[in-house]
């Protein structure tokens, strides 16, 4: 699927579709939380969310010590549903509106975090330009935390293909210049009840 493609499919998705009505809703981003703070840094993380959407993580990161908070997502209407949640905290928050697998510059963040984006980049060239944003995003000595289907996940979501994962073969996806620190797994339960088994893996970049 190329770009203009990826745009027009996510954009279609969050226009006709309840932020709480999609497979990967989630009430409380409990584990990314978890993970989120076992690495962040004490006096304040500039942490970039990447794929957030309607995400409800941005309301939980305003309320840790952040010095900068981004949410990057291919839908400009995701985001604005994000924007319209959160009111006039809002302010508080970088908006990105971007395609990851087109390398576009960000900035420097201490912190990535992608919940259900990597999966989806089933092309080698996709999958590549993305590892290339996170090393050249992240600062060294910064953290990814990175969750994508696992190995017995869905083979398909939101009516696309997908590419699952263990740690091991995502370490290999993002190359020699990141280290795996720790490793997760979680079942998510669609707002239908279906299972959904997650891999969640925190890197940290060299």
């Amino acid at each position: 699927m190329n770009a203009t493609c990826r745009k027009t499919h996510w954009e279609t998705i969050y226009s006709t579709k309840a932020a709480t009505g999609v497979s990967w809703y989630q009430s409380e981003p409990q584990l990314s939380l978890e993970l989120i703070r076992s690495v962040a840094p004490p006096r304040g993380a500039r942490i970039v969310d990447v794929g957030g959407g309607a995400s409800l993580l941005v309301d939980r990161l305003l309320e840790l010590p952040c010095s900068a908070i981004a949410v990057l997502d291919l839908s400009a209407t995701a985001l604005e549903i994000t924007k319209n949640r959160l009111g006039d905290r809002a302010q508080h928050v970088r908006f990105i509106v971007a395609d990851v697998a087109l390398s576009p510059e960000l900035g420097t963040f201490d912190l990535w975090h992608d919940r259900a984006v990597f999966h989806f980049l089933t092309h080698a060239h996709d999958r590549r330009s993305y590892a290339n944003l996170v090393s050249k995003s992240l600062a060294p000595g910064g953290h990814a935390v990175i969750s994508t289907f696992a190995l017995d996940g869905p083979s398909r979501c939101s009516d696309l293909e997908v590419c699952r994962y263990n740690a091991q073969s995502l370490a290999r996806e993002l190359g020699q210049g990141f280290t795996l620190v720790t490793e997760a797994q979680e079942t998510h339960t669609t707002p239908w009840g279906a299972a959904q088994p997650f891999l969640y893996a925190v890197f940290k970049r060299g």
